[in-house]
């Protein structure tokens, strides 16, 4: 089984090598690399890559891999040294242009936004569930015990300006203390109860804007924009000795007053007007913008250019309590990729995209549609139809409902409680209903117009692997050979093993397994099957002498991790199960598991056609063709 630290160093020699990475950066599922030379990732090669779900080219490579996106950074950054050895050798800066700047920006916002939604989406979520309780008469609103639950959501959007004020600090490498320090000011009791004073409140002389900054976010990072420059140019001009104090003194002079008399009601100003436009294009078209919205989201997700939603979303529910458009366009689509991906699952034929399909169709019930969206649909242009669709119609039912969403988080079936109003009981019932109108309109749509001859993915799978991307039906003792576990098929100068890796024993292939049963790679009788059950060789029904050896040296293991389901000396066909190994307790032993699969008696075959990528066991993987037949057709 590949680990996330062999994928890890995988992406980062596809991408260029860490000389070629200006920078990186991650959100929720995808890896955001800004590359000195685009040119030098390979494309190809980083999906091929195990636990890769898509790459998206562009100002920025983005490589997607889900929900432990965390882990491979993470790794990543282990492998390229970690940022400050980076910032220390020097890195390559990009030259900027207007994509570059526009990818910056869109960085920035991710950096910012995508660490706080789980707070958010925890809060509002929890927020949700008191409401309910209240609705059901399990407690009541007077309650000191409902007051005391409904602070802690409620102090979360209160103190929203300091969860931004920690995030953009860390983006832009400002001290965070003293960046919460000063924003600190906005949220503070009493500077708000002289800001709400009658009359108001003054400093020597200037009004200051009576402004409730509370669940605000842009008057926060417009401080911290202006801190940046300033803290930097504060340490430049201070002497080392008083910096200690010094800096942070200056900083609290300078920026304190800029931002209450000008960041901070700029920033209020911006996050209305985003607000406003985005309730102004509803209340202007209403359902249709809900609708239109919900039927491009795969292609502005695919591009990840529905991030920049964030921040006016987060703005509407803090303002106006609920968002009426993005997440309500985000419940019909979700839900629809989860239909289309499961009824492609159902219509084909191929094992390898049923599987895909079947475990991203649940995904996306769930609100997670990047599995579903490059693994399934986007390559396939019937199965988008039916997202579009089903995006569509659900959305309409929607939006003709006025459904909102009280919490910021992805929608879907875990999250349906984001629906629930106390006001309006129907709003979670018309929110269940527009799901269920998506899911049905994207599953029948993909039902009756699906077809495995149309599909991008069958037609790439074909490509690595012989038709329909499994058990190819040649005869037995054909000299072709197919994968005895599910897995990557790499060359075997990739295994780190002198013996192996340097051909010693004999030429083949070496798969990285994700399935614990290593099948019969072809038919014949097991000539050698090990005490410690880690290896077994098989003498085929034409003389070829094949070895199977699970991990590199697993010998030291004694067996522990495998069981044998044959005995040296049987006889077994192709596709016969040899044993069972515990991979991950071979990981956890320290051992790599990567398998290879050799010709022994290279003096007489030699391997042809072999292949490479992600196989399922049985499928193709090379030919042990005879010397004599190969001199034959010279």
């Amino acid at each position: 089984m590949t680990t996330t630290k062999d994928a890890a160093g995988a992406i980062l020699e596809h991408v260029g090598g860490p000389e070629n990475i200006a920078a990186l950066q991650h959100c929720s599922t995808r890896l955001r690399f800004n590359l000195v030379d685009d040119a030098r990732a390979d494309e190809a090669a980083l999906k091929a890559v195990p636990g890769v779900i898509g790459v998206v080219r562009g100002p920025q490579t983005q490589i997607i891999v889900g929900s432990k996106v965390g882990d491979y950074f993470t790794e990543i950054e282990k492998l390229r040294g970690g940022r400050a050895a980076a910032r220390a050798a020097g890195e390559t800066r990009p030259k900027l242009t207007w994509k570059r700047a526009g990818s910056a920006v869109m960085d920035f916002v991710v950096a910012v936004f995508t660490p706080i939604i789980p707070a958010i989406a925890g809060a509002g979520i929890f927020k949700s569930f008191l409401i309910l309780a209240s609705a059901l008469g399990w407690m009541q609103t007077t309650d000191p015990s409902y007051q005391v639950l409904s602070a802690i959501p409620d102090a979360v959007f209160f103190f929203l300006p300091l969860l931004v004020t920690y995030t953009a600090a860390k983006k832009l490498g400002v001290n965070i203390p003293l960046a919460l320090g000063i924003v600190g000011l906005l949220v503070f009791p009493t500077f708000s109860g002289l800001l709400t004073q009658e009359g108001g409140v003054a400093l020597f002389g200037l009004a200051i804007p009576a402004i409730s900054y509370n669940a605000q976010v842009f008057p926060p990072i417009l401080a911290v924009l202006l801190l940046w420059p300033v803290e930097k140019l504060a340490t430049k001009i201070t002497p080392g000795p008083i910096r200690t104090f010094f800096v942070p003194l200056l900083c609290f002079i300078v920026v304190s007053p800029i931002m209450i008399f000008a960041l901070g009601p700029l920033g209020y100003g911006l996050g209305s007007l985003l607000t406003g436009g985005m309730l102004w294009l509803y209340g202007t078209l209403g359902w249709v913008a809900i609708a239109l919205l919900a039927a491009v989201l795969p292609f502005i997700i695919s591009v990840g250019m529905h991030k920049a939603f964030i921040p006016p979303t987060i703005a509407t529910v803090a303002q106006q309590g609920r968002d009426p458009f993005y997440l309500v366009a985000s419940l019909a689509h979700n839900i629809a990729e989860s239909g289309s991906s499961l009824a492609v699952a159902i219509r084909t034929r191929n094992k390898t995209l049923r599987g895909t399909a079947i475990s991203s169709g649940i995904s996306a019930f769930f609100g997670i549609t990047e599995p579903a969206l490059y693994g399934v649909t986007l390559q396939n242009r019937r199965a988008l139809f039916a997202v579009i669709a089903g995006s569509l119609t659900g959305a309409v039912y929607l939006g003709i409902a006025a459904v909102g969403a009280f919490a910021l988080v992805s929608p879907g079936a875990a999250s349906i409680s984001m629906f629930i109003d106390v006001l309006n009981p129907w709003n979670l019932i018309h929110a269940v209903i527009g799901a269920l109108v998506a899911f049905a309109t994207a599953f029948v749509v993909a039902l009756v117009i699906w077809k495995d001859s149309d599909s991008g993915t069958i037609r790439a799978l074909e490509a690595q692997t012989g038709p329909a991307g499994g058990i190819a039906p040649n005869p037995v003792g054909d000299g072709r050979l197919v994968a005895p576990v599910a897995g990557e098929v790499v060359p075997l100068d990739r295994v780190d093993d002198p013996v192996f890796g340097g051909g010693i024993l004999g030429d083949g292939v070496a798969i990285r397994p994700s399935a614990s049963a290593v099948y019969a790679p072809l038919s014949g009788v097991v000539s050698s099957l090990l005490p410690s059950k880690h290896a077994f060789g098989i003498t085929g029904d034409d003389g070829v002498e094949i070895l199977v050896h699970v991990g590199l040296d697993t010998v030291k293991l004694d067996g522990a991790p495998f069981v044998a389901h044959v005995a040296q000396g049987d006889r077994v066909e192709r596709g016969q199960l040899i044993l069972e190994a515990d991979l991950e307790a071979i990981h956890l032993a320290g051992f790599d598991t990567i398998t290879p699969v050799v010709v022994l008696n290279g003096d007489a075959f030699e391997v042809v056609e072999a292949l490479t990528g992600p196989v399922e066991a049985g499928t193709g993987i090379f030919t042990a063709r005879t010397k004599e037949a190969a001199r034959g057709t010279v």
